[in-house]
């Protein structure tokens, strides 16, 4: 068994830190057995090196060995890709295609971003873990594969199988062995090493002098919280390499290459399924009110248009303010008399500001059954406003004034009788 020190060396893995040598000597215990392995940890952190490593040591050396990006493949196609497909299966299919999983057979199948993956994929995968057997899209007839399965996720999984994204058993499936990478921010004594070991990379491949920082810078380095990891603290050597024409490069310098500029960017303590939860509750208020409100206009035409049928106007006035009583709310007058107005825009509707002629036209497209309403004439229409203005008025003068009796005499609501002496200006 080889040790540690040799893996890194052939694997050019920088680092001293405990949790990391933890992992690569779990990946060399496990690596002569078949189990399924997992492979945790933050975007950036190397976990593609793991499976690599298992794979060295293990009896499948000589046989291939294939890494697929689960969430590069669109969903529409990554059964087709990891199964394989029959001719015709889809449009497209063409001819019949092997699937990474029969071509693999015999070695290892590495499935960087597991937690990516579609139920409907995560369901025939666990098919395979189970008991080796897979389905190619558009067969019914089963295949056997023998092949080793490392996964790898930045994914936190439990809350994954909380929120119903990734399965349970498939999850106890591929964790046999749980291989953690442990973030950047905690391996304080390489990364200064890693920075070193890129600095010179870069110096070779661009053929220029090497990168050196100064100690405040060193501090800087370590202090920083590297979100990205070691992809980014490799982007940060590359851009200082070749755009500094300086090579000892201070804190200062160094500074303005960090995003936030350079702050520690602690994390704060969040509770994300809380705020999660109260966007999810506030969506579904606002889809309720959006639901109710489309119920409340819908009954509004279908009563207009029923009332319309028996021609009766005043009705269908009253019963308009019901409703938009209803959708606006019981405030005062004028902002009713807005509300109805706006509505009135909307959907067509009578409106008390309108000609009666203007009325039949906007409104007479809803149903063609109702074309009897252009037979009205301008004269009538003139004749019958005149007399309502004259019953208003006998009705408000036998009862001195008093709008609630001229109401109640005349058989419309208060609110009706006041935007009538408001229309009319009485």
């Amino acid at each position: 068994m080889e040790s540690i020190q040799a893996i890194k060396q052939r694997f050019e893995i920088i680092g001293n830190d405990t949790q990391l040598n933890r992992a690569i000597e779990k990946a060399i215990q496990v690596a002569p057995t078949d189990i399924s392995v997992l492979v945790t940890g933050e975007s950036g952190v190397g976990k593609e090196a793991i499976p690599k490593i298992i794979h060295s040591l293990s009896h499948r050396k000589h046989a291939k060995y294939i890494a697929v990006n689960c969430g590069a493949i669109p969903e529409g196609t990554i059964d087709s890709e990891l199964f394989g497909h029959e001719k015709g299966a889809f449009t497209g299919a063409t001819t019949t295609r092997k699937g990474y999983f029969e071509v693999a057979d015999g070695g290892t199948i590495f499935l960087d971003e597991v937690g990516e993956l579609p139920l409907t994929t995560q369901v025939r995968l666990l098919r395979v873990l189970e008991n080796g057997e897979f389905l190619k899209v558009g067969s019914s007839q089963p295949q056997k594969t023998n092949v080793r399965i490392v996964a790898a996720t930045n994914v936190h999984m439990f809350e994954a199988i909380q929120k119903n994204r990734f399965r349970e058993d498939l999850y106890y499936r591929l964790s046999t062995v749980e291989i953690n990478l442990p973030p950047l921010r905690e391996r304080l004594d390489d990364i200064h090493l890693l920075f070193r070991k890129f600095a010179s990379d870069f110096s070779q491949k661009y053929k220029m002098p090497t990168i050196r920082l100064s100690e405040e810078a060193v501090q800087l380095l370590q202090k920083y919280r590297w979100a990205g990891n070691i992809r980014q603290l490799r982007n940060v050597a590359e851009q200082i390499s070749v755009l500094e024409s300086e090579r000892n490069i201070s804190a200062t310098t160094l500074h303005s290459y960090l995003p936030n500029g350079g702050n520690k960017n602690l994390p704060a303590v969040v509770n994300k399924e809380k705020k999660e939860g109260d966007f999810s509750n506030e969506r579904e208020i606002l889809y309720k009110v959006l639901f109710d409100m489309k119920g409340d206009l819908n009954d509004l035409k279908k009563l207009t248009l029923e009332l319309m049928k028996n021609n009766d106007s005043e009705k269908v006035q009253e019963e308009n303010e019901h409703l938009i009583q209803k959708i606006y709310g019981d405030d005062d007058d004028e902002d009713f008399e807005e509300a109805e107005s706006a509505a009135s825009e909307i959907l067509h509707l009578p409106n008390p500001n309108r000609e009666r002629e203007e009325i039949i036209s906007t409104t007479a497209p809803l149903d063609d059954k109702y074309h009897f309403a252009e037979e009205i004439e301008e004269e009538e229409t003139l004749s019958l406003q005149d007399k309502e203005i004259e019953l208003i008025k006998k009705s408000l003068e036998r009862n001195r004034g008093k709008r609630k009796a001229a109401a109640a005499e005349l058989g419309i609501s208060e609110r009706t009788l006041y935007r009538k002496i408001k229309q009319f200006d009485l």
